[in-house]
């Protein structure tokens, strides 16, 4: 568990401020444009990498963020694929 306790002990509130940030702009998105064209999905990778980067190293190659519009549910998928913890 001291692997976990290592990202839970200050994770917690980076991840709280991530998430309110990534609210934010996809409440701004979605209000002010077309949602058929997510612009934004690049530089929110960049910055999805930046901060894992912190923590553990990834290669940008492997992180995949997708937007898919189902029905009424617009479903934005983060994928990360890190590294062996050995």
């Amino acid at each position: 568990m001291g692997f976990m306790s290592f990202f839970l002990g200050e994770k917690k509130q980076t991840a709280s401020v991530a998430k309110e940030r990534l609210q934010l702009i996809l409440a701004h998105e979605r209000s002010g444009r077309n949602v058929a064209t997510p612009d934004y999905l690049p530089q929110l990778k960049a910055e999805l990498i930046a901060v894992i980067s912190k923590y553990v190293k990834v290669d940008p190659s492997h992180v995949l963020v997708e937007r898919e519009q189902q029905d009424n549910l617009e479903v934005l998928a983060v994928k990360i694929e890190l590294p062996d913890s050995k």
